[in-house]
């Protein structure tokens, strides 16, 4: 299991009854994880302070419920990296905080390179990785089909002072536009995937990842540059666990080393919650 240990502007507060208690800057938050199959050392509610709790509804999605006066935007930081975050559908706030464990890896790797790196961020969401990767000097790509979380990709990265880095937004389906970029002959040092379990594209295109990231991953191999640094592979769905990216990598990229592994976030309660499965490849000189 990996995890970061560097956040100061996040933590997991306590688990239990599938819930987990979250700070975020000043606010706190209880959300819904289907994994907190254990008992709480205490009732989550108990604790003073908190700010919301998203509660499900049986129809499907749910609602955020405000025990307190809440901003509808907010910020936290990692690193010299800001971001701005707001409670959104189906619980979310706008990023995954233990994605940190893989962002310190992109920068060490980028900086460690000696070279321009260009990278491609698939599914990149509100840009976490693509504000780290700016941070160490590579130009990023950054392609998602929503065009609220493309934009809010930008807000992140002038908060990071980063507005004048080389960085394209694209909003599009990110299957049809690797296919484009192929086509044009265009290749990237480093590609990044963090798809969801599933989604549908701009035009309605659906997704669903056991059925289309062994396509995606053969692809995505045809647009690695002749010098590639690496590829990072993520996902949230119980049926690609980190052997299965492993070999799904092994299968599809030739010359590199890959490892596998869980990605969690380390708790006030002394555990490790788990949220996901991380695979990347890296290359020496081909």
């Amino acid at each position: 299991m990996k995890y970061s240990d560097e956040w100061k502007d996040f933590e997991v507060i306590a688990t239990g009854n599938g819930e987990k208690l979250e700070r975020w800057g000043n606010l706190l938050l209880i959300r819904p994880d289907p994994q907190v199959i254990w008992k709480p050392s205490k009732p989550l509610r108990s604790y003073k302070g908190i700010n919301a709790v998203y509660k499900r509804s049986s129809t499907g999605g749910g609602y955020w419920d405000y025990l307190k006066d809440t901003p509808e935007e907010f910020f936290i930081g990692w690193r010299n990296l800001k971001f701005k975050l707001k409670l959104m559908g189906f619980k979310h706030t706008g990023l995954f905080p233990e994605q940190a464990v893989n962002w310190a890896r992109m920068i060490d790797l980028i900086k460690g390179a000696g070279r321009n790196i260009s990278v491609l961020n698939l599914f990149g969401y509100t840009g976490a990785a693509t504000v780290a990767c700016l941070s160490a000097g590579a130009s990023v790509c950054h392609v998602d089909s929503a065009k609220a979380m493309v934009e809010r990709c930008g807000e992140n990265v002038r908060l990071s002072g980063l507005e004048k880095a080389p960085v394209r937004y694209i909003i599009d389906d990110c299957f049809k536009f690797c296919e484009r970029e192929l086509r044009r002959g265009k290749r990237y040092d480093a590609i990044i995937l963090d798809p969801p379990s599933f989604g549908r594209g701009p035009n309605g295109e659906k997704w669903k990842i056991e059925d289309s990231v062994c396509d995606l991953i053969e692809l995505v191999a045809k647009l690695l540059s002749d010098e590639p640094l690496f590829v990072c592979l993520n996902s949230y769905t119980t049926g690609l666990q980190p052997t299965v990216m492993k070999n799904i990598l092994t299968l599809t990229l030739p010359k590199c080393e890959i490892d596998s592994d869980e990605i969690g976030l380390k708790t006030s309660e002394g555990i490790v919650l788990p949220q996901g499965c991380t695979a990347f490849a890296t290359f020496g000189k081909r």
